[in-house]
């Protein structure tokens, strides 16, 4: 089971690194992998598990947090309409966006990041994304809003990205060309 000491933090040369492709068709470890991190999310959404393990809250898990070098994601969380995405991808890439832009007004937060952080993160508004699932089949799919935000924060991590780097460093707050903050 993966707790929070798995999860390695800000600072780490891992979490600046871009992830390697894992080999397809997926190996027992990798489809493994994807359901213990899947189960990770899950656990720490759920009240009694999250408070007997210590869990923080989350609703995504990059295989690089876990300081493995390895190009997988598990997220776990409903869109607007309350559609629930629950899905661990091995090697997912944006294969289109759009030019409009969002921002949770709030701030993102993670896992690897043990401080509050403020400041925008500019997001695209919508994103297409492609990946295997954890039956090694090819998928694709469109996200808008909330749910594409968790998956590009996902995919970041892929390519050696925090949250923190997209934040304008001198001025947090400042507006972002051509966004909408997303509203709840």
């Amino acid at each position: 089971m993966i707790t929070m000491k798995d999860i390695i933090r800000e600072g780490h040369p891992t979490l600046a690194k871009v992830a390697t492709e894992v080999p397809i068709p997926l190996s027992k470890e990798d489809v493994k992998l994807m359901n213990d991190m899947l189960q990770f999310i899950i656990n720490s959404q759920t009240p009694e598990i999250a408070e007997k393990y210590q869990l923080r809250e989350s609703v995504g898990l990059a295989a690089p947090q876990l300081n493995l070098d390895k190009r997988i994601i598990a997220v776990h969380t409903e869109d607007e309409k309350g559609k629930l995405y629950s899905l661990a991808l091995a090697n997912p890439k944006i294969v289109s966006y759009s030019e409009e832009m969002t921002y949770l007004p709030m701030g993102e937060g993670c896992l690897s990041v043990d401080r509050e952080v403020e400041g925008l993160v500019p997001r695209y508004r919508r994103i297409t994304i492609q990946g295997y699932n954890a039956k090694g089949q090819l998928i694709k799919f469109r996200l808008r809003d909330y749910v594409s935000i968790v998956f590009q924060h996902e995919i970041d991590h892929l390519n050696g990205h925090l949250f923190i780097d997209r934040i304008n460093q001198d001025q947090p707050l400042a507006p972002i060309p051509n966004a909408k903050p997303l509203e709840f």
